[in-house]
């Protein structure tokens, strides 16, 4: 059973906070099973985009999702990582965005091979 997204987004806000990160919940989805995406900032005029990994693997035992770079390359312009963020919004109005502001670059979920 895959935890709620709600649960998950909570968790994952918790646990950036706890490892000295700051992150935030910037847009809230459907609380039963919206699509989750990370921003990830460096502060340092570098940012990254992660959502739903493709489900054409099961994930490891333990884990319940898996997310992937939504973007070719390390790292990308935090304005071109918002309009990423817009285009997802355009084709699903339910999704969350939780950003994280971490100077070392931990994205704090599972990520995909």
């Amino acid at each position: 059973m895959r935890l709620r997204s709600d649960i998950f987004v909570s968790a994952l806000i918790r646990r950036a906070g706890v490892e000295g990160a700051s992150a935030m919940l910037r847009r809230r989805g459907a609380a039963e099973a919206g699509a989750i995406f990370i921003k990830l900032d460096r502060l340092d005029g570098r940012a990254a985009v992660y959502g739903p990994a493709p489900q054409s693997e099961e994930p490891p035992p333990g884990v319940d999702r898996q997310f992937a770079r939504l973007h070719p390359g390390d790292w990308l312009d935090p304005a071109e990582a918002e309009d990423r963020l817009k285009r997802e919004i355009k084709f699903d109005s339910d999704l969350w965005i939780v950003e994280i502001e971490d100077r070392d670059g931990r994205v704090f979920v599972d990520l995909a091979a």
